[in-house]
């Protein structure tokens, strides 16, 4: 019995070895040149999309909602406090942005305090800190830390690659939005330290009106995967 399982598992093993080759030899792109001294003229192709999706509008909502992984984690943002309440599961993280020790934590209802606090307070963190770039990450281009440069891109046109040198959960990131003649982003790919295939794409679609005035997305593709936003919402 115990040489049929370890059988099985090696070609289980051997199996997903396969797939992630293959995948990998299909999907990874080397990291992009970028246009020599494109600085100034990025920033303005960076301008162009933040006012096509009234950044404006957006720095002035009070109130954002979204939730992330269907549903699994839902939030609420209070931008004015600076406080964003986390779910999951039969959690529920008050989050301080700015003193995250002074978040308050529960679980089943019950407050929670010390170590098991301070795990909650650091996932709620780090699962704001990504769930929010796939809201927002237009809004984040001129983030401290931020470099933004131009790509030639293979029809003609030109992409924004911002690499965000420092801050969030892991620095040294970099993405390349694709944007349409109106300044909408449509896509960007993606050379980030959890995902091993350089250049994964995703798409930005499904945008809508919020009631505050801002545009904001309601769905990521990347391949065969389906990323929701769930009911997104930005208001005052």
């Amino acid at each position: 019995m115990l040489k049929k399982i370890l059988k099985i598992g090696f070609i289980v093993l051997s199996i997903l070895t396969l797939l992630i080759v293959v995948l990998f030899a299909i999907y990874n792109e080397p990291y992009p040149e970028t246009l020599k001294d494109s600085g100034p003229e990025a920033d303005e192709m960076a301008m162009k999309m933040q006012s096509a999706l009234h950044y404006e509008d957006f720095k002035n909502s009070q109130f954002v909602e979204w939730s992330f992984q269907n549903g699994n984690n839902t939030y609420f943002w209070d931008k004015q406090r600076q406080v964003v309440t986390v779910k999951w599961d039969d959690v529920v993280v008050d989050l301080d942005l700015k003193r995250p020790k002074q978040s308050l934590v529960t679980k089943n209802n019950l407050e929670a305090k010390g170590t098991i606090k301070d795990k909650l307070i650091a996932k709620a963190t780090k699962n704001f800190n990504n769930d929010s770039f796939w809201l927002v990450a237009p809004f984040k281009l001129f983030d401290s830390g931020t470099e933004r440069k131009l790509v030639q891109l293979e029809d003609g046109s030109k992409g924004l690659l911002v690499t965000y040198t420092s801050g969030g959960n892991t620095p040294g990131d970099s993405y390349l939005w694709k944007v349409n003649e109106t300044g909408f982003p449509e896509s960007y790919q993606m050379w980030v330290s959890i995902i091993p295939i350089g250049g994964l794409e995703a798409s930005w679609e499904g945008w809508q009106k919020m009631e505050s005035g801002t545009y904001l997305p309601t769905t990521h593709k990347i391949g065969p995967i389906t990323l929701s936003m769930g009911d997104v919402k930005a208001y005052n």
